[in-house]
């Protein structure tokens, strides 16, 4: 079994990404995103081959939708795994991104 490894996950604005890192300072990866006011759109999630399987991707999706909440944005989930990561935790589900108009969800568990 792999040991668990401490991630760090802080937003990184000048990369336009939350950024996960291990208490050496090795990038571990990484979550791109579009910043339009106060909604993050997630565009793509990547994770070091390397530490694949490790729990760092979960870390990564939580920690980054935490620090969205923290500073009262909400998100459009574009990427799958963000998407996905969603999906399985509901608890986040009030970060979703409304239409103001109809009151609908822009893309909410299971939405294509």
């Amino acid at each position: 079994m792999t040991e668990a490894r401490h991630v760090t996950v802080t937003d990184a604005p000048a990369r336009s990404a939350f950024v996960a890192t291990l208490d050496d300072g090795t990038l571990a990866g990484a979550a791109y995103y579009e910043r339009r006011g106060g909604v993050v759109i997630f565009t793509h999630t990547e994770v070091d081959p390397a530490f694949e399987g490790q729990g760092v991707g979960s870390r990564l999706a939580a920690d980054a939708l935490g620090l969205v909440r923290e500073a009262g944005d909400v998100v459009v989930p574009l990427c799958p795994f963000i998407r996905a990561f969603m999906a399985k935790h509901p608890e986040h589900d009030d970060l979703l991104q409304t239409r103001t108009d109809f009151g609908t969800r822009v893309a909410g568990p299971g939405a294509p």
